[in-house]
């Protein structure tokens, strides 16, 4: 284990956060807040803490998997402690582990919030909680790597540690070629939204936040109603970019390489879409009678299934009070989740196809043992190691559900909000049922539930097994 690239990294951690707080402190300027010196005193705090790092270059700049790993988990963990500074600096979330709450939320796009009271944060505040979307949408860091000059295949190891998905691919010679591209495409479809979004007449500053919460799938709104507040054109837009950002980066990848007959047959999106469609379909059957209206019903079911697939978690009606065949629906797409490769989180639906055919081959070997059989994705025969990673992860998956309910349960809650609530926050959507509601928050659970659910979050973003594997001795020994 190299420990002096882990650190030089991280210190590379400290000073990109210092630059991603120069926005918010714009937006200060711009509506002349006070809460800027929150924001200057959290920067210099990052430069002071990172530039010592950076300036230590280790000796080998090779990432090997313990490292990638290691680094990946250890790096979202500081991200979300200096990003948590300008709430406690700004007074705007004064309790420590509320504002690593927040800020976690924030960061790993899951949207689950402590604060009841939106409206009366300042703008920098508000702009700096949504932002934190962005930047955790697509990873941060592959994005901070790929302008670094690291060697070996330490940067498909990093992607791999990082990204979303069963398996991650190289689609062009140079990993931080393929990374770049991504990023653009995510940089210009938020951009895209935020244009689309004022000239259909949202507010701009609303524009730019309700965007970072789309594209980063994440939820946090500036409203204390989330998106209830706005008009039903605006929220149908937000929805169908919300769709957008639920699918597979590489599909777009290929588009722009101009690949359109491998991005159009690809499988994912093509049951991600179907998936949606049925879902829609169910619910707005089961609400018509709710809303006694079948266009009132397909409009807030077809918004509402766009947020919880992709995992975005923002709210047009309180879907607790929906018929139990809804509100069940909802708690499906919550455990599906969007796209690997997206910006989503959730169980994937690549691994949800994958699973089922696999299952598929199990049960034509029962009744032919020796026959051969394999499983395919998009045409191409899926790797043995493929199949055992989604196993092993659904393992992990069911275990650490289980054990965080149970802790949870410890503040005595009911089931349903403890049930939902971990499946909001490991999942990355955000609001869940009874207690955690679309309008309600996280607030009331207990010191030691946050820390329970900040973990979830952390861990649901990052796969699982990065965050795990810090707990494994063998992933700090000698390789």
């Amino acid at each position: 284990m190299s420990y002096s690239i882990i650190f030089y990294i991280l210190g590379w951690i400290c000073i990109f956060q210092t630059g991603f707080m120069v926005l918010p402190c714009v937006v200060a300027l711009i509506y002349g807040e006070s809460q800027i010196t929150g924001f200057l005193l959290s920067m210099l705090i990052c430069l002071v803490i990172g530039v010592p790092l950076v300036l230590r270059k280790p000796k080998t700049q090779i990432y090997y998997t313990a490292e990638s790993l290691a680094t990946v988990s250890l790096s979202w963990i500081v991200l979300s402690l200096t990003g948590a500074l300008p709430f406690l600096f700004t007074g705007s979330i004064p309790h420590p582990v509320d504002a690593v709450f927040e800020t976690v939320s924030g960061f790993t796009t899951t949207g689950a919030s402590i604060l009841a009271e939106v409206e009366s944060l300042s703008h920098s505040i508000l702009f700096w909680r949504s932002f934190t979307h962005w930047i955790g949408g697509m990873g941060v860091l592959v994005f901070i790597l790929s302008l670094l000059p690291l060697t070996g295949g330490s940067h498909m190891n990093l992607m791999k540690a990082e990204s979303p998905g069963p398996s991650v691919e190289r689609m062009l010679p140079k990993v931080r070629t393929t990374a770049m591209i991504l990023y653009q495409i995510y940089f210009v479809m938020t951009v895209t939204e935020i244009v689309v979004l004022i000239v259909a007449g949202m507010p701009v500053f609303d524009s730019f936040c309700i965007a970072f919460g789309t594209a980063g799938t994440g939820g946090f709104a500036v409203t204390n109603n989330s998106m209830g507040a706005y008009a039903p054109h605006l929220q149908t837009i937000v929805g169908v970019f919300c769709l957008l950002f639920g699918v597979n980066f590489n599909v777009y990848f290929l588009i722009v390489m101009k690949n359109f007959k491998e991005a159009f047959s690809s499988e994912e999106p093509r049951a991600y879409f179907s998936i949606v469609a049925v879902s829609v379909a169910i619910i707005t059957a089961s609400t018509v009678s709710f809303y006694h209206s079948a266009g009132k019903a397909l409009h807030e079911a077809f918004f509402q299934v766009a947020s919880i697939i992709t995992t975005t978690g923002f709210g047009t009606a309180d879907f607790d009070l929906w018929p139990s065949t809804a509100k069940t629906v909802l708690v499906l797409l919550m455990l599906i989740g969007a796209c690997a490769g997206s910006t989503g989180g959730g169980f994937k639906v690549s691994r949800l196809v994958i699973a089922i055919k696999n299952a598929h081959k199990e049960f034509k070997l029962f009744l032919h043992p020796k026959m051969v059989c394999k499983v395919k994705m998009d045409g191409k025969s899926v790797d043995l190691s493929v199949t055992r990673s989604i196993d092993i992860f659904l393992v992990l998956y069911v275990t650490i559900f289980a054990i965080s309910c149970l802790l949870v349960s410890v503040d005595g809650h009911d089931l349903v909000t403890n049930f939902t609530a971990v499946a909001a926050t490991f999942n990355n959507i955000g609001p869940g049922l009874a207690m955690v509601g679309p309008t309600q928050n996280f607030s009331f659970f207990s010191d030691f539930s946050k820390l329970v659910l900040i973990f979830d979050m952390l861990a649901g973003r990052l796969e699982i097994f990065p965050l795990v594997m810090l707990f494994y001795p063998p992933t700090w020994g000698k390789h």
